[in-house]
This record gives C-alpha cells, structure tokens and sequence, in this order.
C-alpha cells in the first residue's frame, strides 16, 4: 500500500504544486489587487457564504460513496446512477435554503445576483467532486489527478485572458471573475461525467424512494461532519462581514492572510484524497495502518511545520510582497492563520484515518464542539479585535480539534503517540524556528531568507531523517504494491 500511496501521492502534488499555486498567487491575488479589497472581500463574504451551505448538496454521499466504492467497486453502475439522481434533487434544497438564508439576513440585490452564480459553481464544483470520488474509490488516482487540477487550469486560462489579454477596455470586474469560474467548472463536470459513465456498465438514473432514504440516512453522519467543519472553517469571514460597520473591508483584509492558509493546507488535503480509500481497504482486510500512517505523517507534517513556521517569521515581508495594499493587521492574521494551519494539516491524516474507520459520530461531535467554539470566541473577539480576533479564533478553534483527534486514533488503534508524532518533530520545529529568527535578522533580503530558510530547513529534516528519503526511494524501486 505504501508504493501505491506514495507513488500517486509524487502525481497528485506535482500537477498541484505547478497549478494550484499559480492560481492562487498569479490569478485570484491579482483580482484581489486590480478590484480592491473592499470589492474582493465582497466577493470573498459571498463566497463562504455558498460554502457553509454546500454540505446540503452532497449530503455525505461523496465520502460515503469512495468509502463504498473502494470496498466494493462492483456497486459502480447501480450507486452512480441512483446517486446522480438524489444529487440533483439535493441541489434544488441548496438552492432554495441558501437563497431564502441570504433574504433573511437582508443581503442586497446586487449580493443576491452575484450569490446565484456562486451557487452554481458550488453546485458544479459539488458534482465535479462526486464524480471524482468514483474514479478514487476504483483506485484510479492518476485520473483524479488530473482531474483534480482541470478546473483550475481552465480558470487560469479564462481569467488570464480577460486580466492580460486587453479584450475589454472596461475596469476587470468582481463578477466577471465568478461568472468565468462557472465557465470553467461546466466544462470540467460535463467531461467527468463522460468519463464515470465510460467505466460503469449502465447507467439508469431513476427515484428509488427506499435506496433514497437508505442513502441519506447512511450519509447523514457523513454530512453532519462535513457541515460543521465546513462551519468553523469558513464562519470567521461571514461573521467579519455582518457583524462590523466596514465589514467588506475586514473581510478582504482577512482574505489576503486566509489565500495563504487555503493554499498550504490543500497540500495536506491531497494526502486525505488518497489516504481514504486506502485506509477504508486496509481496516476492512483487517491489515495494520501504523506504517502508512507514521509515513504520511512525516511526508505531510514536515513540509507544512516547515512552511508554517518560516511564513510566521517572514509574516510582514509576505503580505507586502504579495499585496499593493495591506494593513499592520494583515501580517499578524498571517501569523496566526500559520500556527492554525498546522493543526489543520494534521486532521486531514487523523480525522481520514477515523473516518475511513467509521467514527462519524464521535467526530461530529467534535467537530460541533469546534464550531460552536468557533462562534463563541469570534463573537467576543471580532468587535474588538477585528481581522485579528477571526484568527485567533480561528487557531484556537483548530488547535484543539487536532490535539483531540490525535488522541482518538491513538486509543481506538492503539498506536503510541511517540509513534504517531516523533519527538524529533519538536526538536526540529523548535531547531526551523531558531535559525529562522536568526536568518530574519541577519539583514539578509526578505525573500532570499524565505527561501534559503525553507531550503536549510529540508536539508536538516532530510540529515535527521525526518524526512525519509532512503526509504522513499526503495518503495518507488520496489515491486510491492
């Protein structure tokens, strides 16, 4: 299993280590900076706005489906085509409860145009997902990689064009910027659609009242879990944007710290892409997951300890760098979305590992306790401290949520902490964060210490063998699946 991870894992993270990052800091940054923060935080509110509500259109069925998938792939053509149906009725929900939520919260017309192409693209991007985790609970992962980066990669073409191709005269807009990503996303769910059908027998969608409710009620945990994360991950920007007198503006200025803690953590997220399917095999042939786990660990956690740790230090010469207008605020919610990152990175080893296992409902409960948490401390916090008490909110929130979640795959597997997380990892966080310091002020230029810190930082996780490279190479070699 640890060749199949490993090598699927190298495609994953390459096709998004070229795309993703360019997307994030070459196209939607530049938006943020031609359009203004006030008008980007408009847009970004919106946006995580039509994120809360997304889990009303999957419901579960995604995760539940690759977890059903990767053990009994002969289901194929009887779930898909019973599962794209409920999706599609799922859909008209979404639309009427996000809707019918914006009014309530008195949202303005022009709010309400824009949010009902945002709706859209959850909802494609939604099925885009879905038919994705198809092609990954048939483990077929060189597909979904590329699958993974398509939208984007279309998005950057699209954008760029309207951005630097001088088509228009006219000021680039916020909502061109959405209407080009629902664009983008059409075109990629109507090509993985084609594709899932090309690997199912049939394909007969029909209104199964009994496989309906069967569904929901397996998946309801599924989306339960889902929703409250997506809660606590994404309530801090609408919360910024309701609760202060200027809140499109703290809400863009959030956003600029928000872009980097969004691009860092997607690269632990690719890691959860493959590691559910795979450990939903392995607990079910009843096979040990210490290995694979003390490696994705250490693949996961050692580069994100690294970024994190070197993007605190470097926090003020980040946001000047990236941004032609940020405030003294936006580096130290910088800061503290870095410290929450980490916490962050590591649910996407743990809580996949106890999902794939089927502890829903303990994480759910976790999770709710993370969210109202959440809530709570942003209420106290926001009207105070701004941006900067969304942070801390934010950290404190993720802080405790991972801490338990490492706790509860060390009880219910039996695995040692010490196994799960050397103590190495706490020497070298703390060995990476003194010569951090000491680079920052040496007088050496921003961005040449960013980099040769990041650089001096891999080569010492790679001399202490935290990062295992001996051991990298003879799977690659190896014949062993």
């Amino acid at each position: 299993m640890k060749k199949k991870f490993f090598s699927n894992l190298i495609l994953l993270v390459s096709l998004n280590l070229v795309v993703k990052p360019f997307w994030i800091f070459g196209i939607d940054r530049t938006v943020q900076n031609v359009t203004g923060s006030e008008a980007y935080g408009f847009y970004f509110s919106l946006f995580s706005f039509s994120l809360l509500l997304n889990i009303l259109l999957d419901a579960g069925t995604t995760n539940y489906n690759n977890r059903v998938i990767s053990r009994e792939p002969e289901k194929l053509s009887v779930w898909f085509s019973q599962l794209f149906l409920i999706r599609l009725l799922l859909a008209v929900v979404y639309v009427l409860v996000s809707v019918g939520l914006a009014i309530v919260l008195g949202y303005s017309p022009r709010q309400l145009h824009l949010l009902w192409f945002l709706i859209l693209n959850q909802f494609l991007a939604s099925l885009i997902l879905f038919f994705r985790s198809n092609i990954t609970g048939l483990h077929l992962f060189k597909t979904d990689s590329v699958l993974s980066v398509a939208d984007r990669i279309l998005m950057i073409l699209l954008v760029g064009i309207v951005l630097w191709g001088h088509v228009t005269d006219e000021p680039f807009r916020i909502e061109w910027y959405v209407y080009l990503q629902s664009l983008a996303y059409g075109l990629v769910a109507v090509g993985a659609f084609v594709l899932v059908l090309t690997k199912t027998s049939f394909f007969r969608p029909r209104f199964d009242k009994v496989f309906f409710f069967r569904i929901l009620r397996e998946s309801f945990p599924f989306a339960m879990l889902t929703l409250l994360m997506a809660l606590y991950y994404r309530v801090d920007s609408v919360m910024l944007e309701r609760m202060l007198p200027d809140g499109a503006r703290q809400a863009g200025i959030y956003a600029q710290a928000f872009r980097l803690l969004d691009a860092f953590v997607m690269y632990a997220y690719l890691f959860s892409v493959i590691l559910l399917p795979l450990f939903s095999r392995m607990i079910k042939e009843d096979k040990p997951v210490t290995g694979l786990v003390k490696f994705a660990f250490l693949l996961m956690m050692i580069p994100v300890l690294i970024l994190g740790i070197t993007t605190i230090i470097y926090r003020d010469p980040v946001m000047h760098l990236l941004y032609l207008s940020c405030t003294e605020a936006s580096s130290g919610v910088l800061g503290l979305l870095m410290g929450a990152l980490i916490f962050a990175s590591s649910g996407y080893l743990f809580g996949t590992l106890l999902t794939a296992r089927g502890d829903i409902k303990p994480l759910s409960r976790l999770a709710a306790g993370g969210f109202l948490l959440n809530i709570f401390l942003n209420f106290i916090l926001i009207p105070r401290f701004q941006t900067l008490g969304a942070a801390w909110a934010s950290l404190v929130t993720q802080a405790g949520i991972g801490m338990v979640q490492i706790l509860m795959v060390s009880r219910r597997f039996r695995i040692p902490l010490s196994r799960m997380v050397p103590f190495q990892t706490y020497i070298f966080a703390g060995m990476i964060t003194l010569t951090g310091l000491i680079l920052y002020g040496s007088g050496l230029n921003p961005l040449t210490g960013y980099l040769v810190q990041i650089s001096l930082s891999l080569l010492l996780a790679v001399m202490i063998k935290l990062i295992p490279l001996r051991q990298m190479i003879s799977i690659l070699v190896s014949e062993e699946e």
